[in-house]
């Protein structure tokens, strides 16, 4: 790299320096050094004339010494503590509008930074050579920890955009042999660094490249994509943050309007007390909720059917459950009181300190579809109640009404029985008037059927089955009602905007607004919505990633002053909009397909993307419910991108078995859909231009399909890094299975289509790499799957690094069996670091005790599919399945059950009496067998254990190693190896493991030592036997 040491060592000592004051006049000056230095133009005399041109040698050179920060080093943990927990508060990008699998915008940011700096960037000039690489490591993880904080330190993220684009004025400098430098950058006179994202998808990535300086582009096939990133990468940079003002003027104008022309269908509950209590939160504009009124956050709705039995007729309540409040501050719930007479349910409300001062159990109610009617016992089973629903519809009955606590903090539940006759009242006008005003908008797509089936169990079974059918069903009349209205009144400020002077195109932004705004109001506003008695709160619709059929539903008011109505929706909105408007450099914003980029060849300097996996998510889908009220409330100003029913599926990159024509041609769509946009990528992706791929799908399915696309389109896997990007809460929430980290995948274009040798050079450059790779990810402490999986992606460098690896015969080495390879030198080398011996001691371990050691570090207690459960039979000579599976016979080491496999403990094997026994043919039962029954004997059998080791004739070093390991005690005795590690099995095993390795010496070493005598006995012994 050019003049690289001397920019190092004066970027090193201005970068480290600690962040809060003005940069001293010297400081700024050296960077003007800095700037000028690296910009000069190379000796010329070097070429030989007519032998090779000046532009040609640069681009050699820039292939040669231009290696990234991330292709070299990058501190993942403190990024990925930056990311996970990254406050999702008002302000931020996620709270404009929901988006499915939106990563933390620190962690885009890291890779962006990583990927534009050169890898020697913050090495030092002086100093000895073997310690300047991990001082420049030190350097960078200050740098690096400093600048992926949330939202940011404005003086060390122009430090960052500094450093890009001084790398990228080299560059430029070496592509066109002319000197090109950072001033001419910034005015414009040479170009930025591009950037790319293909799947943009929530803007994540893309406003974090226009943060950091760069000419940032976002494309996504989804109309209503595309609006939030109109409306979080765009708008805000382009008219700045006074146009959050502008959008609250204008909402404001809205609500007022709405919430007077709706206000006769809103149920209106007096406050029950003699003095008048202090008035609610306003509007801001003069609309107040009176005094002497509670303001209602929800109304609770059941469904209900009729009775089968033509002598009882009753109507029949279909609630799962009945509880309101449910945590340690109180307990309140509904108590279901049968009206024999009327042959209703009336309810009562009860509120208790603890559950059990309930007097009843408010979790019994319809189990899925079945129930009996509370009136006469007749059972309703799940095929008559799904019949009736599907043929006539349900009907509802009110519960209660939730209000907010006048007094105080918290909630209200109120039942008021002369409210049935007044909400069915209101439940007919707002259908007559919704009607009249969907005639009025124009063309509608509410009528449009939910899809029947789809990906990660959408709708399957659940609402389509019970007769909510199209998105219409999916509202109550009241919610439409509102929602058209606010819809109306879009239309109507737009017009008034344009006859005040406001210019087209931010009136055409502050609409967009508007409308994502009703958009953002339908994820709690549906009749799909749950309610949370933890929080207290309405859970959206698309938390649940599907539309579940809800048999008790809240239904919002969308004036009732809680969190996450209209008011406060509105409020997300503008915060966000301030937030993102305070820089200005708009992001380029393309609807389009990924496997067909509307981009020239070989522009981009960086494609960093993350793009869909298989049916993990159902993006069309649930955008659907989005885009259904986008249409009629914005379409007009976007008729271009709402011209269909619904969002475009036919060139979607996602494997959707519904309308694909089954499983393996849902597969085979992906898979080629994903090559093509991969393919597209290396297209117009500058010649060694980097490209990152962000995956978090755990399958061995997922890895080979990624692997295989991202050779064949051309490119070289340099490095993987586990990037934390989920929230504690929500890795927590998912269980032990969770994959807490995405995977960063980077790759370089590959220019030379060359063949490899897999005997001579692929599988000799997989162990150097995956050792090596395993050992610092260790030391970083990176664990568990995180660990495995990171390592298996760095592994594949020695296979994508050809754009075709053969055998000695001649025959070509499929992705699937390579990376099977990969993962099996990947857990071996695991289970060094884990067992803390060498290769020979781990081969000593029988092949199930290593399959479930491995399990219990990577997964713990949680259960796998199939795909990721075979990961660990990689190399132990064991099977899952089939005769002699781990997953067969009585004593199964792992139990399998719907495709789902999980390990078995001690406590629920070791009550077998031939559990650990020699075999008939003498041979050794597994150590971990061995381990169980001891386990099981040393707790429930004491007395029986010396007869059992007797005939077990374990190996007592092994088997203690085995225990010592599943305790934990051997990875926390090697804290000089890096961060602790820990291995976790069930609590109960995991107590009775501490126990034994606490009384291992009088337990077994002493059995076990009698048993086989002394030294000098065996010696003798077997002399006698010679």
């Amino acid at each position: 790299m050019l003049v690289s040491r001397t920019m190092c060592r004066s970027v090193c000592s201005i970068t480290t320096a600690p962040v809060g004051g003005d940069r001293t006049a010297e400081a700024r000056s050296t960077m003007r050094r800095i700037t000028r230095r690296t910009s000069s133009r190379p000796d010329e005399s070097r070429l030989k004339a007519g032998s090779v041109s000046l532009k040609n040698l640069f681009v050699e050179n820039a292939e040669l010494n231009d290696r990234r920060l991330i292709e070299d080093y990058l501190p993942v943990n403190s990024v990925g503590e930056a990311a996970s927990s990254e406050p999702r508060t008002k302000g931020h990008i996620s709270t404009l509008h929901v988006w499915r699998a939106r990563r933390p915008l620190v962690a885009c940011r890291a890779a962006v930074y990583g990927a534009l700096v050169p890898a020697s960037l913050f090495i030092p000039e002086n100093g000895p050579d073997n310690k300047k690489q991990s001082l420049g490591r030190a350097n960078v993880a200050k740098f690096v920890d400093r600048l992926c904080k949330y939202p940011g330190n404005q003086i060390v993220i122009k430090d960052a955009q500094r450093h890009i684009l001084e790398a990228h004025a080299e560059r430029l400098t070496r592509e066109t042999g002319k000197t090109v430098t950072v001033e001419e950058i910034e005015a414009g006179k040479a170009p930025r660094p591009m950037v790319l994202d293909m799947f943009a998808g929530g803007g994540a990535i893309p406003i974090e490249a226009a943060r950091l300086g760069c000419e940032s582009h976002a494309l996504d096939l989804n109309p209503v994509a595309y609006l939030i990133e109109l409306c979080t990468v765009t708008f805000p940079q382009q008219f700045g943050a006074e146009l959050a003002d502008d959008i609250e003027k204008w909402g404001k104008t809205i609500l007022k309007r709405t919430q007077e022309a709706v206000s006769d269908v809103l149920a209106r509950i007096p406050v029950a007390r003699k003095q008048p209590r202090a008035i609610q939160r306003t509007l801001g504009d003069g609309n107040e909720t009176p005094a002497d009124e509670y303001s209602v956050v929800a109304y609770y709705w059941t469904r209900t059917i009729p009775c089968p039995n033509p002598q009882c007729k009753g109507t029949v309540p279909l609630y799962r459950q009945t509880w309101l409040r449910n945590k340690s501050s109180g307990y309140v719930a509904l108590k279901p009181v049968p009206d024999m007479g009327r042959r209703i349910m009336r309810f009562q409300v009860v509120e208790a300190r603890s559950a059990s001062a309930l007097g009843f159990d408010p979790s019994t109610g319809s189990a899925g579809s079945s129930t009996a009617c509370p009136f006469c016992q007749t059972a309703l089973d799940g095929p008559y109640v799904r019949r009736y629903g599907d043929e006539k519809g349900f009907g509802q009955q009110l519960m209660c009404v939730i209000a907010l606590n006048p007094d105080g903090p918290g909630k209200l539940y109120l039942v008021d029985e002369s409210l049935a006759a007044i909400e069915a009242e209101h439940q007919a006008m707002s259908e007559q008037r919704a009607t009249e005003i969907e005639r009025e908008l124009g063309p509608s797509s509410l009528d449009e059927e939910i899809p029947p089936t789809g990906n990660a169990g959408l709708a399957t079974g659940n609402s389509y089955l019970y007769g909510i059918r199209t998105f219409r069903q999916a509202f109550t009349p009241r919610q439409r009602y509102v929602l058209l209205t606010l819809a109306r009144e879009v239309h109507h400020v737009y017009q008034e905007m344009l006859k005040q002077g406001v210019e087209t195109e931010r009136a055409k932004a502050i609409a967009t607004y508007l409308g994502l705004w009703v958009s953002r109001l339908t994820d709690k506003c549906n009749g799909l919505a749950r309610w949370n008695n933890g929080r207290e709160t309405i859970e959206s619709l698309t938390s649940m990633k599907r539309f579940a059929m809800m048999w008790d539903f809240p239904e919002v008011n969308l004036f009732g002053g809680a969190t996450g109505d209209a008011w406060g929706s509105l409020e997300y909105i503008t915060a966000a909009v301030r937030r993102e408007g305070q820089f200005r450099n708009p992001v380029k914003v393309v609807r389009g397909s990924a496997a067909e980029l509307p981009y020239d060849n070989g522009i981009f300097d960086a494609v960093i993307t993350d793009p869909p996996y298989y049916d993990n998510e159902s993006y069309s889908e649930l955008s659907d419910v989005c885009y259904v009220w986008l249409r009629p409330t914005i379409g007009f100003l976007y008729p271009e991108h709402f011209a269909g029913q619904l969002t475009p599926k036919k060139k979607e990159c996602v494997a959707a078995a519904y309308r694909q024509g089954g499983k393996q041609q849902a597969r085979n769509y992906y898979e080629d859909t994903l090559f093509q946009s991969l393919q597209e990528a290396h297209r117009v992706t500058k010649p060694g231009g980097i490209l990152i791929v962000v995956y978090a799908h755990k399958t061995t399915l997922g890895w080979a399909t990624l692997v295989d696309a991202l050779r064949r389109a051309g490119y070289e896997v340099a490095e993987a890094w586990p990037l934390t990007t989920e929230t504690k809460a929500r890795v927590a929430h998912q269980g032990d299975a969770a994959l807490a980290s995405s995977i960063f995948l980077v790759a370089r274009r590959r220019e030379a289509p060359e063949t490899g040798s897999y005997e001579d050079q692929v599988r000799q450059d997989l162990e150097k790499i995956v050792r090596e790779r395993v050992d610092s990810l260790w030391k970083m402490g990176i664990t568990g799957a995180d660990l495995v999986i990171a390592a298996v992606g760095a592994g594949l460098r020695a296979f994508t690094k050809f754009a075709r690896v053969e055998y000695a015969n001649g025959e070509e080495v499929p992705a699937e069996k390579f990376l099977a390879e990969v993962e099996g030198v990947v857990l071996e080398t695991l289970l060094e670091k884990i067992f803390g011996v060498s290769g020979s001691g781990v081969a000593a371990v029988d092949g199930p005790s290593r399959f479930y050691v491995l399990w219990r570090y990577a997964y713990k207690a949680a259960e796998m599919d199939a795909g990721e459960a075979i990961v660990f039979t990689y190399g132990q000579n064991v099977e899952l399945d089939g005769q002699n599976g781990l997953s067969s016979g009585s004593r199964a080491l792992v139990e399998k059950k719907k495709g789902k496999y999980r390990l078995r403990d001690f406590a629920e094997r070791g009550d077998d009496e031939k559990l650990g026994v020699p075999k008939d043919d003498g041979k050794a039962a597994p150590l971990i067998d061995i381990l169980h029954r001891i386990l099981w004997l040393v707790e429930n059998q004491p007395r029986n254990l010396n007869d059992f080791l007797d005939e077990a004739r374990p190996d007592r070093e092994r088997l203690r190693l085995v225990a010592q390991t599943l305790a934990g005690t051997a990875l926390a005795g090697r804290k000089d190896d890096g961060p602790e590690h820990t291995l976790a099995t069930t609590p109960a095993e995991g107590a009775a493991l501490k126990k034994l390795v606490a009384n291992w010496r009088a337990l077994i070493d002493q059995r076990l030592a009698a048993r086989e005598g002394t030294l000098f006995e065996l010696i003798r012994n077997s002399e006698a036997k010679k």
